[in-house]
């Protein structure tokens, strides 16, 4: 590949992570729909092996996944009685050079392997050796906007073919998953005119991405008050005054349990107020669309200074903002804002 088609593909890599950060797709969590749209990969074509997945710049993110059982020896009940759905040994990402679909978002086509011998460019892909793969079906994965953001593929142990059905099945497969980035894309816009609102809201407001909590939103008065970040910043890192007071913590719990969580009362010195101050702070876990799993969470922090619970003004306004989240999509909520740094530098 000479420098400019390297520098293409980068380029090409980068703007798939943007777009997959904005629906809320740049991790490897699994989600009910890609898992769903995998098992019917897989029992459509009788492959032991199915994927939904991702690419970015530095990595393939199978976020829906069919593998066959953990027995080997049970051949038979993978390809013809239906095919155990068994993650337990099998991770979820690989390098962004590995296997076969990196290949099919290059060349933005299917690409059907009867025989992987057959091919010497493919013969001594790592999937041959690590897996003992010998055919693939792979087609892209186009988003509404037509970007390709991954593939739709099935894989198998043994040489077969790959006929015409079966390659026109896979693809009419893969564009059903279109509704489901048109949703995030219809969310995503329901959350700019919430951010509106929050932009000016009197309460330090920001939104966090993934267990690692990537800043992906603050408003103004977050940004005054806390400090400062780029958007997609580890929040521990960006901002280690709330993590020394415990906030980070409590959005771990709204994260992992799935409920909202409180710190009833942290002081700290923040920058538009050089003197120590109180604050409560709610944590809201948010999703990326109805029934995804949990993807980030809702903080909003209210100045209770002098008092001994926040006030009633306080508590009725971060109660508002957690409803208007929560009925956002029936519970969704797609990511970050596209085209502007969540955080001013």
């Amino acid at each position: 590949m000479d420098p400019l088609s390297s520098d293409q593909a980068r380029l090409a890599g980068e703007q798939r992570r943007l777009r997959l950060q904005v629906l809320g797709l740049n991790s490897v969590d699994a989600e009910e729909t890609f898992d769903r749209v995998a098992r019917l990969a897989a029992s459509f074509t009788q492959s032991p092996l199915a994927m939904v997945n991702f690419i970015n710049d530095e990595r393939q993110m199978f976020r829906g996944m069919y593998v066959p059982p953990s027995s080997p020896d049970d051949r038979s009940n993978a390809t013809g009685g239906g095919i155990v759905f068994d993650l337990s040994s099998v991770a979820r990402e690989a390098p962004g050079d590995y296997g076969f679909c990196p290949h099919v978002v290059a060349q933005g086509s299917q690409l059907a392997l009867d025989d992987v011998f057959d091919y010497p460019r493919f013969k001594g892909n790592p999937l041959v050796n690590d897996m003992g793969v010998r055919s693939y079906l792979g087609t892209p994965l186009r988003d509404n906007t037509g970007m390709i953001l991954g593939t739709v593929c099935v894989a198998d142990m043994v040489p077969r073919t790959w006929d015409r059905k079966l390659r026109e099945g896979m693809q009419e497969l893969t564009e059903t998953l279109l509704a489901d980035f048109k949703l995030r894309d219809s969310l995503l816009a329901q959350q700019q005119e919430l951010f509106a609102v929050f932009d000016g809201a009197p309460f330090p407001i920001m939104l966090t991405e993934g267990a690692n909590h990537l800043l992906r939103y603050a408003n103004g008065k977050q940004g005054a008050a806390f400090g400062m970040a780029a958007q997609f910043s580890p929040g521990r890192m960006a901002l280690p005054g709330l993590e020394a007071v415990g906030v980070f913590n409590a959005m771990d719990d709204a994260f992992h349990s799935g409920q909202a969580a409180t710190l009833p009362r942290a002081t700290l010195t923040t920058y538009d107020f050089h003197a120590p101050q109180d604050f409560s702070f709610l944590c809201t876990p948010v999703r990326t669309s109805p029934g995804a799993p949990i993807s980030g969470v809702l903080t909003v922090a209210m100045n209770i200074t002098g008092q001994a619970y926040p006030g009633a003004d306080q508590q009725q306004f971060a109660a508002n903002v957690q409803e208007r989240f929560e009925r956002l999509g029936s519970g969704g909520i797609p990511g970050a804002r596209p085209d502007s740094a969540a955080y001013p530098r």
